[in-house]
């Protein structure tokens, strides 16, 4: 007597899944204001890094303008550029590229 009408799943489009599962990357980018040593400090304080690894992220920033210093969700990323911010920092959030760096030329390494 009742027909039997089908159930219409929702549309989940895969550039919305996409964007959900990708991942994102914490950037820390060089300023006139801030020493090295201060920098350094941060890192190992705040990621917990090693100080030859908070060193050589701190060099980073200081030789090419910026380092990634985190990896992770979106969520997580905002965290920590809010951390980093907090601290004095100059910090953005960025999509991670296809090889897993932030860009081409900023790989983190070390972690």
């Amino acid at each position: 007597m009742s027909a039997s009408l089908p159930v219409a799943e929702p549309e989940i489009l895969e550039e919305s899944r996409a964007r959900a599962q990708r991942l994102w990357c914490t950037v820390v980018h060089d300023d006139p204001i801030n020493t090295m040593s201060y920098v350094t400090w941060v890192f190992h304080s705040y990621f917990g890094f090693s100080l030859p690894v908070a060193e050589a992220r701190m060099m980073r920033v200081h030789t090419t303008g910026r380092a990634v210093v985190s990896r992770g969700a979106r969520e997580r990323m905002e965290v920590d550029v809010t951390a980093m911010h907090g601290y004095g920092l100059r910090a953005t959030i960025e999509p991670l590229g296809d090889d897993g760096d932030g860009s081409a030329s900023d790989s983190a390494g070390g972690e």
